[in-house]
């Protein structure tokens, strides 16, 4: 038996001295050094009594080592569960106790806060530093650099991917070597990256697309990337001339845009722009068609599916579209009450079938037979249309969604924190259109009778216990919450009311 990702990701780069990922500041790692600190890292997780089909889940920084442990966990059979660095002690609970994690992976300046959180799903603590400090990592350091591969099967589990939130609305995507490996195939095929391709990366290596997008599509492809902590504009400015692609969220292109030295003799060389992870604005797109004479490809996915759509490479990239569907995915718009096909120019829900579509969710048998059909399509909750010509527009989002610089955010969780704040009686979240992350989020509360809300106090309880990216930019107090005739909030008249308050300010 094989092991379907490893054989095809990392087995073609043993012992290649070629470049792999350049540091910004520090040595560049040739795909040879990579694989050698990933067998350590191997052999590290082994030593601790992980064994293959046991679950990682990992809070740490983005360095090489931490990409590295990827390969590890494909090498060893051994499933890994990435986590935003910005989750809290609080959030990270549920996460590593419903996963049933063997091992979690922390930076050692968490480790303290983090103990209870481990101790309380039973599992072991280890540290790992983005400068190569922690236990973990001296660990890994005595270690040999051979491995042998861990035989697996391509419907065998390489990735947990929790959608987002604390509670038990958070669904852990099970994601096999063929949802990864094929997906991978579909996008170098579509973006046309070959070994000669030097990807600037700087997204996170906790969410899809910077780990399992950019990274697998470079190791598949050959090519090297330009490897930076964060996004920061004067490091990504300074090394676009090195590079021949970048991959970003919308909230990359608008922050460069919104700098003069950013020209279009700057990224003449460039070959290709992609943004995912959030809606690019049309005002966006045309704006850096205007400064440097390229479209940016805008593609849609999800954490379910990895990448479904894509505007063309060579062809019509349209501006509020996420293009057709990649190769070997088939996507159709049904009646969101009956499942029935809706023809061309109709808005529906969204159906995704291909071998890019997980495997379910996590304990969660009877929510993947909601989603997850029986004729393989997968029912995204995005509701979308599709033009003549196959291009995908995604118009809005079923359960009220909100994507935030590329992030997930679940309303009900926000709000139920929201509802337990001292004078608060109900609330509603909404995510409104943002000129930097595409979206953020409006939090509007209802008082009390008689009561008067602080709502200092109420940003600092939020502040200690969600996610930055999930904290309200705005609250508003209100009478009331607008309603249909069965009681149900219309959150589509709240956007409406607060559309414009970002487009102004860019606050």
């Amino acid at each position: 038996m094989s092991n379907p990702l490893y054989d095809e990701l990392f087995a073609p780069h043993e012992g290649r001295g070629t470049p792999f990922l350049i540091l910004a500041d520090g040595p560049t790692w040739t795909h040879a050094d990579f694989l050698a600190e990933a067998e350590r890292l191997a052999n590290a997780l082994k030593s601790l009594g992980v064994t293959p089909g046991d679950r990682v889940a990992v809070q740490v920084q983005k360095s090489p080592q931490a990409l590295a442990l990827f390969a590890a966990c494909v090498k060893s059979g051994i499933i890994l569960l990435p986590l935003n660095t910005a989750y809290t002690p609080a959030e990270l609970g549920y996460f590593v106790s419903d996963s049933g994690a063997a091992l979690f992976l922390c930076d050692p300046d968490a480790f303290e806060a983090l103990e209870s959180v481990a101790a309380a799903a039973g599992c072991r603590l280890r540290t790992l530093a983005a400068d190569g400090r922690g236990s973990f990592a001296d660990l890994a350091a005595d270690q040999p650099a051979v491995f042998r591969p861990v035989p697996r099967d391509e419907d065998d589990l390489a990735a947990l991917l929790y959608t987002s939130g604390t509670t038990g609305r958070s669904k852990g995507a099970m994601l096999s070597h063929r949802n990864l490996l094929s997906n991978a195939k579909s996008l170098v095929e579509a973006w046309q990256f070959t070994e000669r391709d030097v990807l600037l990366h700087a997204l996170p290596i906790f969410h899809t697309h910077g780990l399992f997008v950019a990274t697998n599509v470079m190791l598949l492809a050959g090519g090297a990337m330009i490897f930076l902590p964060k996004f920061e504009t004067d490091a990504v400015l300074a090394a676009l001339p090195g590079a021949t692609s970048m991959m970003g969220v919308p909230t990359f292109y608008t922050r460069l845009l919104d700098d003069d030295r950013f020209t279009r003799d700057l990224v003449g060389h460039m070959r290709l722009f992609v943004s995912g992870s959030a809606p690019l604005l049309a005002e966006t797109h045309e704006r850096f068609a205007d400064r440097t004479g390229h479209g940016i490809l805008e593609r849609y996915g999800m954490t379910e599916t990895s990448m479904n759509t894509s505007n063309p490479y060579d062809g019509e990239r349209r501006a509020g579209t996420v293009g057709v569907p990649l190769p070997g995915i088939e996507v159709k718009i049904c009646d969101p009450e009956t499942g029935r096909d809706l023809p061309a120019g109709e808005i529906g829900m969204l159906w995704v079938r291909g071998p890019n579509v997980f495997k379910g969710y996590w304990q969660m048998p009877e929510k993947t037979k909601e989603d997850l059909r029986e004729d393989g399509f997968f029912v995204t909750g995005d509701l979308a249309l599709i033009d003549g010509n196959g291009y995908v527009t995604i118009v809005g989002r079923g359960k009220d969604l909100i994507i935030s610089g590329g992030f997930n955010i679940y309303p009900k969780e926000i709000e139920l924190f929201l509802d337990a704040q001292k004078g608060v009686m109900e609330s509603a979240v909404v995510g409104v259109p943002h000129p930097d992350f595409g979206e953020t989020v409006v939090a509007v509360l209802v008082p009390e009778t008689g009561e008067r809300l602080e709502i200092a106090a109420i940003e600092a309880a939020v502040g200690r216990e969600l996610a930055g990216f999930k904290r309200p930019r705005l609250y508003d107090v209100v009478d009331a919450l607008p309603r249909n005739t069965m009681g149900k909030v219309q959150k589509n008249e709240l956007r409406a009311r607060y559309a414009d308050a970002f487009r102004a300010s860019g606050a």
